[in-house]
């Protein structure tokens, strides 16, 4: 497969809202090359809208920096329930590389998506798999982790991404 070009913010198709997948649609080689693309990053999560395909789809693997692999691929996903307890986890961006940020997502979510087989799938998550989830989603509905911070620390964040990506341009 391929290793695919991710794009950097402030690219404006990262803030954009993709749109479904049509039932059926044949994506077997655009979520092997994510996958491929999300492994060589190296990062738990890549969504269509970072590799320019404006379309609802993610693939995450939250387990394999660890060892085992345990790759999902979520076709038109949806969050069916939240728990009301939020989490905050410092999290990373395969497009917004060189800043980490604390953001706080629901705890537990039931997460409902089809699989590149169009074989419907619900699990409830918790966890790294829900962080991820959530996260991968957002970027579905043109939303990054700048967005989920506070102007001031917004703004610190900001300027440290500048200096990292002109740092390695």
């Amino acid at each position: 497969m391929a290793v695919l070009p991710i794009l950097a913010w402030p690219d404006p198709r990262l803030a954009r809202t993709c749109t479904p997948l049509e039932h059926g649609e044949d994506v077997t080689a655009l979520v092997a090359d994510m996958f491929d693309t999300m492994y060589a990053a190296p990062g738990r999560g890549l969504a269509g809208p970072q590799v320019g395909v404006m379309k609802r789809l993610f693939v995450i693997d939250v387990t394999w920096k660890e060892g085992d692999r345990s790759p999902v691929a979520c076709l038109n996903p949806e969050i069916v329930a939240a728990s009301g307890e939020l989490s905050t986890a410092q999290e990373a961006c395969l497009s917004i590389r060189g800043v980490a940020m604390p953001v706080a997502r629901p705890a537990r979510i039931t997460l409902r998506w089809w699989d590149a087989a169009w074989q419907m799938h619900q699990q409830e998550m918790t966890g790294a798999w829900a962080t991820c989830a959530q996260h991968e989603l957002d970027h579905l509905d043109g939303t990054v982790i700048f967005d989920r911070v506070g102007a001031e620390l917004r703004a610190g964040l900001e300027a440290d991404y500048a200096a990292a990506k002109e740092a390695s341009a």
